[in-house]
């Protein structure tokens, strides 16, 4: 979700250079981005407090900055602030708003009301660095020329994903019209994908055969994502293709919606006063049966397509 804050916030900052540190294996979303740099690291070759303080005096002696702007705050970076500020270093970190959060997902509070969006969390470490950015909140379109439908049907935690049998019917349903191409991740779910794509018709499994470039690519080409609340809707936004969401227990009130994305794009239940019950999706049914998500239809996801 970084992604487009930098594209808008260097655009309107025309002298401004950023070194974007990160996991070297996320370089492809940043790709293209003029005046940003991207620093990849391996994480496993900095742990613990000497491992931290090892790269930050990397990073000072290759990069000299001027201004530490810290998106995640976490304790890694955590410390690495605090290295920073002893310094000498102006620091500003983000606000992730996580008493407004707590609130949100108290199954008890029934009064639920939208919090910011993310990016302007992460807009907003940067204007209190001094650097003002105007978020215009609309993907950017890429690839004009576009053709099929992608289907996401996993997540990293059950809270957040559509039972797979539900996931299939959708799928064959799509497979009947549309050429369908299946996205997922890791040995299990590349698996199961598999198989549908040997029993559906005009589908093609893409899922542990693209590097993230060729992902990206591949759902710019997109008419169409269906994604459950996962990286692949904010794929979808990165290279401007419109994302129908699957939302379970978690929801769009806490900033996570793909940037750009519209929000008549959401499947969800929307009369389960316990929903948002998580921010991530993490947390055990309070009510035992999972009803965000046994509750949704195949069909309420298939009506939000008009292709």
């Amino acid at each position: 979700m970084t992604v487009p804050v930098f594209r808008e916030l260097l655009e309107q900052n025309t002298g401004l250079e950023i070194v974007l540190v990160s996991r070297s294996n996320f370089a492809d979303l940043f790709e293209g981005i003029p005046n940003l740099l991207f620093k990849g690291v391996n994480i496993d070759d900095y742990k613990g407090v000497l491992g931290i303080r090892k790269l930050a005096k990397e990073l000072i002696k290759e990069f000299d900055p001027h201004i530490i702007a810290d998106l995640h705050d976490v304790i890694r970076t955590k410390i690495l602030d605090g290295i920073f500020r002893k310094r000498g270093y102006k620091v500003s970190v983000i606000n992730k708003g996580k008493e407004s959060k707590e609130h949100l997902t108290d199954i008890w509070n029934i009064e639920k009301e939208p919090l910011k969006h993310n990016t302007e969390r992460y807009a907003n470490v940067f204007r209190s660095a001094g650097f003002p950015v105007t978020l215009s909140h609309e993907y950017r379109t890429i690839k004009t020329e576009k053709e099929g439908i992608g289907f996401a049907p996993f997540a990293q935690h059950k809270g957040k994903m559509l039972p797979l049998e539900k996931s299939f019917e959708v799928a064959k349903i799509l497979s009947e019209k549309h050429k369908l191409f299946l996205f997922g991740g890791g040995e299990t779910e590349v698996g199961i994908l598999e198989q549908w794509s040997h029993q559906l018709r005009n589908t093609v499994n893409v899922a542990g055969k693209f590097t993230l470039k060729e992902e990206l690519q591949k759902i710019a080409e997109l008419e169409l994502m269906i994604s459950m609340d996962s990286a692949n809707m904010h794929l979808a936004s990165i290279v401007g293709t419109r994302c129908v969401s699957v939302w379970g227990s978690t929801h769009p009130y806490a900033g996570f919606l793909g940037y750009g994305q519209n929000p008549n794009d959401v499947v969800q239940v929307k009369d389960l006063t316990c929903r948002p019950c998580s921010v991530f999706g993490d947390v055990p049914c309070y009510r035992g049966d999972w009803a965000c998500l046994e509750e949704l239809s195949v069909q309420q996801i298939i009506a939000k397509i008009s292709l």
